[in-house]
């Protein structure tokens, strides 16, 4: 064997690997799942009183949501006298007519809502947030994003859970208004309960850290300032803080069973946005703060979970890395024998990508009692998270070279319905060059394919399609959409 053989090989199985040990790290939140049915928090004792709430609402140029967000929260259960609401405004546009008309009906209803503007955006969310609670009179402050609605009954579920003085956060599981509009909204529900599902509950119930997810949440207003309060030196700002409050000693709830309904993007490039923003801002958070986690007296199973979680995006520069070696490897592997070597590469490969297929699939099965009809969608949840390598490692490089970034929101079309559309509103977004890189990557993918069938490698055409799948997938969709095309991928419809 050459030596560049031989370095291709020892490349593609070490990077191979680290995807494997990931991969198996799924299985074991899903073995604290498990294992620890028995610890979901009970209903809290009856309050003799309720607490003064602050309910805080930060936009930026949301003009189709925000008046149904203010509603929203506004018919929420609570005496009025124990409730403020205040509506944060960055916005640059017709946004701010909007929400001050929308506060000016509410507070002639008798709500204590305030309309507070801020003419810069300086720290964005994070210091609309910072700046607000100066101000707020609530003990406790929850907190929603503008594509959130709320249920009637969201405080009365969660504020009694701060009898406990120890509790710094209560947070609910994401709702999803329109996942069936499209294949990218169903993928992105089916993502977002594996997250809440397992992760959060996974952790929570194994008494590990588990973050605040920015929107559906309640705080304990001292908690905040203890752990050093809002601060903007990230692109996630809820998960930094959220790691400095638990290694304070303060402990976070979080409740599956509370669901706090939500709008997920309808289009690919916003999509992709929002998975920039929470790559980059985990890893500016893991050079933050895991440093003081490893250093801490806390138990070793804490900081080893601590340590999955906050590096878990550096496996997109793998995956990246993984696809441009798949390919020579093959060639290599077949020259000298491919069948010995897929005793050690279709183990590796199954570890880190049938442990995606369980992951998701538990998730579906412990929300839904439909739970099979869902099954048909996990190979093209797996093959998009492939899909997203570029746009995430993109991110990974941005924050490990020290570039702050922007915080980009998410747009916001009020979409809850197939027959709701986005094409002729604003707030497009577009990713000139980045498509391009992810379509090249399939048509790579769609060569190696060919080469596995034409040499009867066949064992490795699933993993080999999920790959030129999900780049193909996520370039087309980019490019046609930002034409404006409706580009939904119509598949069988699945309850909400």
């Amino acid at each position: 064997m050459q030596p560049y053989e031989t370095l291709i090989l020892v490349a593609y199985f070490f990077v191979l690997s680290i995807l494997g040990i990931y991969g198996w790290h799924r299985y074991y939140l899903v073995y604290q799942y498990m294992k620890n049915k028995d610890r979901v928090p009970g209903p809290p004792p009856p309050m003799a009183e309720l607490p003064v709430v602050t309910i805080q609402l930060p936009i930026f140029n949301e003009m189709y949501v925000v008046d149904r967000l203010i509603d929203a929260v506004c018919g929420i259960d609570y005496p009025k006298d124990k409730l403020e609401i205040q509506v944060l405004d960055d916005s640059t546009d017709e946004t701010q007519d909007i929400a001050q008309l929308a506060v000016r009906r509410q507070a002639a209803r008798g709500f204590d809502i305030a309309y507070l503007h801020r003419t810069n955006r300086t720290g964005y969310k994070a210091g609309a947030l910072e700046a607000a609670l100066e101000v707020a009179r609530g003990e406790f402050v929850a907190i929603f994003d503008a594509d959130f609605v709320p249920a009637p009954e969201f405080l009365r579920q969660t504020v009694g859970y701060f009898q406990d003085p120890k509790v710094a956060l209560v947070q609910a599981r994401w709702g999803h208004i329109n996942r069936g509009y499209s294949l990218l909204t169903k993928i992105q529900a089916i993502l977002l309960d594996g997250h809440f599902v397992l992760e959060h509950g996974g952790r929570n119930r194994a008494g590990c850290f588990f973050n605040f997810n920015g929107t559906a949440g309640i705080w304990r207003k001292t908690a905040i300032a203890d752990a050093g309060g809002w601060q903007h030196d990230t692109l996630t700002e809820d998960l930094d803080l959220s790691y400095r409050a638990q290694l304070r000693g303060w402990q976070f709830i979080f409740l599956p069973d509370v669901v706090a309904p939500a709008e997920v993007p309808v289009e690919m490039n916003a999509f992709k946005s929002q998975q920039h923003r929470w790559a980059k801002g985990s890893i500016q958070t893991c050079r933050k703060v895991l440093p003081a986690i490893l250093a801490s007296d806390l138990p070793r199973k804490v900081k080893v979970e601590a340590f999955f979680h906050l590096t878990a995006n550096f496996n997109y520069l793998l995956m990246c890395v993984l696809s441009v070696l798949i390919f020579p490897a093959m060639v290599v592997r077949y020259n000298m024998g491919w069948t010995e070597a897929l005793l050690i590469d279709v183990p590796l490969f199954m570890a880190a990508t049938a442990s995606v297929l369980n992951f998701y699939l538990v998730s579906q099965r412990e929300l839904y009692a439909d739970w099979k009809t869902r099954v048909k969608y996990l190979p093209i949840v797996m093959a998009v998270g492939i899909g997203l390598a570029v746009n995430n490692t993109k991110a990974v490089f941005e924050a490990m070279f020290g570039d702050p970034g922007e915080f980009t929101r998410t747009p916001k079309y009020g979409i809850s319905t197939r027959r709701d559309d986005w094409q002729h509103k604003k707030y497009r977004q577009s990713m000139p060059i980045q498509p391009f890189i992810e379509l090249a990557l399939g048509i790579y993918f769609t060569v190696t394919v060919i080469y596995a069938m034409a040499n009867g490698i066949f064992g490795t055409l699933p993993f080999l399609m999920l790959f030129q799948f999900g780049f193909m997938y996520t370039g087309v969709v980019s490019l046609l959409q930002q034409l404006g095309e409706d580009v939904r991928l119509k598949a069988p419809q699945i309850a909400k």
